[in-house]
C-alpha cells in the first residue's frame, strides 16, 4: 500500500564536524541514494505551501 508522507525540509541536512568528508542526509524524502543526499531537493524550490507527489521528473499536486 502506498503512503503519503510530507516532508517539510527542501534542502539536506549537514552532518556535523568529525567526520572525514562533508556529508549530506537528505531532508526532502526525494534521494535515489537515502540516507544520503543526492541533489533531488532542487526539485522543491518552488513548492511554496503545496502538497505534490513526485514521480521521476513529473511533479503533481495533491488535492483533498
Amino acid at each position: 500500500m502506498a503512503r503519503l508522507v510530507r516532508h517539510n525540509e527542501t534542502g539536506p541536512y549537514e552532518i556535523p564536524e568529525g567526520t572525514e568528508l562533508p556529508a549530506w542526509i537528505c531532508g526532502c524524502g526525494l534521494s535515489k541514494n537515502k540516507p544520503f543526499c543526492d541533489g533531488s531537493h532542487k526539485k522543491t524550490r518552488d513548492e511554496g505551501d503545496g502538497l505534490f507527489t513526485y514521480d521521476g521528473d513529473k511533479r503533481t499536486p495533491v488535492t483533498k
